[in-house]
């Protein structure tokens, strides 16, 4: 399972830094995000572009996480030579992240796997 599979992403960005929320489809699934999706897993994940640390932000409320990537989009818009400057794809790429298998959701939800 990948993250996909239970979030969608919104990116933005500011200079050198990334920001990626990650928004759960359904809200039972918000804790086991939160237990799953932690900074230094996005940091490893995004070991090959990141230069600084990445902070986590929590809105419960909103059944969302908020990543803050620093030093990741190589120097920003108008120093990198990325095709994607602004990072705008670093939300899918994050939605790649292998997951624990459904029996672990299944478990947070009470034993309803939502297949």
């Amino acid at each position: 399972m990948r993250l996909l599979d239970l979030a969608h992403a919104r990116t933005g960005d500011k200079g050198d830094t990334s920001q990626i929320s990650i928004i759960a489809y359904d809200e039972g699934d918000y804790a086991f995000l939160a237990e799953h999706v932690t900074a230094a897993r996005v940091a490893a994940h995004f070991a090959a572009i990141l230069r600084g640390t990445v902070t986590r932000y929590e809105l419960p409320g909103l059944g969302a996480l908020n990543f803050v990537l620093h030093h990741a989009l190589a120097g920003g818009v108008t120093r990198s030579l990325r095709l994607d400057p602004h990072g705008k794809c670093l939300g899918a790429v994050l939605l790649e992240l292998e997951m624990p298998g459904r029996q672990a959701a299944a478990e947070h939800h009470g034993g309803n796997d939502r297949t």
